[in-house]
């Protein structure tokens, strides 16, 4: 075990492997003489259970039968429990390299033979605030002589400057008639339909300037008064020279 050092605080997650080769990695550990081996259950272990920041490395999933799943709750709590660029080695046959960056470990390594990753918490703490000090002059913003030159050419040159008051002429400022607005209720465009009745193409084409008349003069009067071909079926009755607008979307 080549990342612990002497003097090292080590902490162990194991999940129900023999407590034989427990015993025996632990007894090799202690070769390394570090400070302290602390054995715990993956199980076991909650925020509350060890103190923040207070392990060199932690060892997990090492022995096997590799019960341990390395979720991001797992790895969320040994990034608190690893002092600043203290390390984690852990033993899993999925890909986790996302998951140990998005808990916060940097320096992320996989030993793609034996399935070993090794990873570091970084040098400030989990939480830290740093304060950031801003210049309290304002800036300031310098231009180049050359591009300040032309600025100022450009600026002189009155032949490049567009009068606005000459953008617009008289038939800009003339009201629409409201007829050439009138749309078709079908298309919704300014385009009448194939079986236009409401006298759109006749005045597309020139041939009727205003909205075809009632030729037996009852169509204001409902449905019961309406001949079969009356382009107002279907549609409420409505007072005698009100506009009435067709939508022909409706079932008729």
């Amino acid at each position: 075990m080549n990342n612990v050092k002497e003097g090292d605080k080590v902490l162990i997650l194991w999940n129900n492997n023999d407590q034989n080769e427990i015993t025996t990695f632990v007894n090799e550990l202690k070769n390394k003489k570090p400070g302290d081996v602390v054995l715990e259950n993956s199980e076991m272990i909650t925020e509350e259970s060890r103190q923040h920041s207070s392990f060199d490395v932690v060892i997990s999933n090492w022995m096997p039968p590799f019960q341990i799943q390395h979720t991001d709750t797992i790895l969320a709590l040994i990034v608190k429990l690893l002092k600043p660029n203290g390390k984690i080695v852990m033993k899993d046959e999925t890909d986790i390299t996302s998951a140990l960056k998005l808990n916060g470990f940097v320096n992320i390594n996989k030993r793609i033979k034996n399935n070993v990753y090794t990873a570091e918490k970084p040098s400030f703490e989990v939480g830290s605030k740093a304060s950031i000090k801003f210049d309290s002059k304002a800036a300031v913003w310098k231009l180049d002589k050359t591009v300040e030159a032309q600025w100022n050419s450009a600026a002189d040159d009155d032949d490049d400057i567009i009068d606005p008051d000459e953008l617009l002429d008289e038939n800009d400022f003339k009201k629409p008639d409201q007829q050439s607005l009138r749309v078709c209720a079908t298309t919704g465009k300014r385009k009448a339909c194939a079986d236009c009745s409401c006298g759109l193409a006749e005045e597309l084409r020139g041939e009727v300037k205003d909205t075809p008349k009632s030729s037996c003069g009852s169509c204001y009067l409902g449905d019961a008064f309406r001949c079969a071909t009356c382009p107002y079926l279907g549609m409420p009755a409505f007072k005698p020279g009100e506009k009435v607008m067709l939508d022909l979307k409706s079932d008729i």
